[in-house]
């Protein structure tokens, strides 16, 4: 079983946040995959199913972003886990906004949601990170993280979280490089069209033939355009 956890400020006050794009992420796993209502529960609220045969727990903390690592931590106790069976899907200001990286253990890089896991279970858990972009100055930061995703963002922030719901039954196996796979489809899906019409007309994309050389002179050329 993995426990699946998405990291955000509870309240309708943080819920388009920057910061809360993994409660986000789990809403959609949650709604597109017909798991129950969520239920308050280790100090978070949490809804229990299955990807087929296999059983996942999502948890969102209600802790607030720097103390999500009580209620992974209790959660974790709960379920008899250890770090390995957790998967974290957080916002990432070192990524682009639209990038999605699957990462197993390492350092927080200043995020308090992640220090906060790392105090209580470690370091050896998986991440799912979220990219968000950077306002470019750290002291930036907290203001940029805690403010909404603007419209202009939408159809990549849809994306995205369509991608990691289409991979939620592969992070239920632990499998990074599939979830990588699925989330890939949604944001860099095949581009057919051009091949397509390539095989249709083969000629499209081939380059016309040049014409040939006029070598007549300028006498010639003269006779032939009045004869």
């Amino acid at each position: 079983m993995k426990l699946i956890v998405g990291l955000g400020n509870p309240g309708a006050k943080y819920a388009r946040n920057r910061h809360n794009i993994g409660f986000m992420a789990l809403d959609m796993i949650a709604s597109d995959h017909g798991f129950p209502a969520w239920k308050s529960k280790h100090q978070g609220v949490v809804s229990e199913g299955r990807f087929g045969s296999d059983r996942a727990v999502l948890l969102k903390p209600e802790t607030y972003m720097n103390k999500s690592g009580d209620s992974v931590g209790a959660a974790m106790r709960f379920y008899k886990l250890e770090p390995e069976d957790v998967i974290v899907l957080h916002d990432e200001i070192d990524l682009a906004p639209g990038k999605v990286k699957w990462k197993v253990g390492g350092g927080h890089a200043g995020h308090n949601g992640l220090r906060s896991i790392h105090a209580h279970i470690g370091p050896e858990y998986a991440r799912v990170r979220l990219g968000v972009g950077h306002p470019g100055h750290k002291d930036a930061v907290p203001g940029y993280v805690l403010r909404d995703f603007p419209k202009a963002d939408a159809e990549w922030l849809d994306d995205v979280l369509r991608g990691c719901s289409d991979g939620a039954p592969h992070l239920a196996k632990g499998d990074g490089s599939k979830f990588m796979n699925a989330v890939g489809m949604r944001l860099t899906p095949p581009r057919s069209g051009s091949a397509e019409k390539s095989k249709a007309n083969p000629k499209a994309s081939a380059e016309e033939p040049s014409a040939e050389p006029d070598s007549r002179s300028t006498l010639q050329k003269l006779l032939d355009r009045f004869s």
